[in-house]
């Protein structure tokens, strides 16, 4: 597989453990199975899970950085990884949580930040 896909693909795996990490523990506490869990029990399920995370984010930023021979500079990574991280956040949030709907200005945000990749690819 081309570096440039399996680093897109890792992005977007590290995104969906990054956001069970830093948002799965509300959904649990709202389910009623974390509400008496100390919060460093919180913390270190969090941080668990983040690891796996690391396991994908690091390998896919260090195999797309031209600086070791892949094909991104490391402001279209960055801004490939902020684009994903949204873009997981909105869809997992939306599935794990009710009450989660996208308004037009949502809609614009992601619009722009679409506008913001594609201005980063620009030569």
């Amino acid at each position: 597989m081309k570096p440039a896909i399996l680093t897109v693909i890792l992005l977007i795996i590290a995104n969906v453990f990054m956001t069970l990490a830093w948002y799965g523990h509300l959904k649990l506490q709202g389910a009623g199975i974390s509400t008496n869990w100390p919060l460093y029990v919180v913390v270190l399920l969090s941080w668990g899970i983040a690891l796996v995370e690391y396991f994908c984010q690091v390998p896919a930023n260090r195999m797309g950085f031209e600086g070791n021979g892949g094909p991104y500079s490391l402001i279209q990574l960055k801004v490939m990884q902020e684009v994903i991280s949204l873009v997981v956040f909105t869809l997992l949030s939306m599935l794990m949580f009710e009450g989660i709907n996208l308004k037009w200005n949502h809609v614009l945000a992601f619009l722009l930040l679409v506008a913001s990749v594609y201005l980063v690819f620009m030569e």
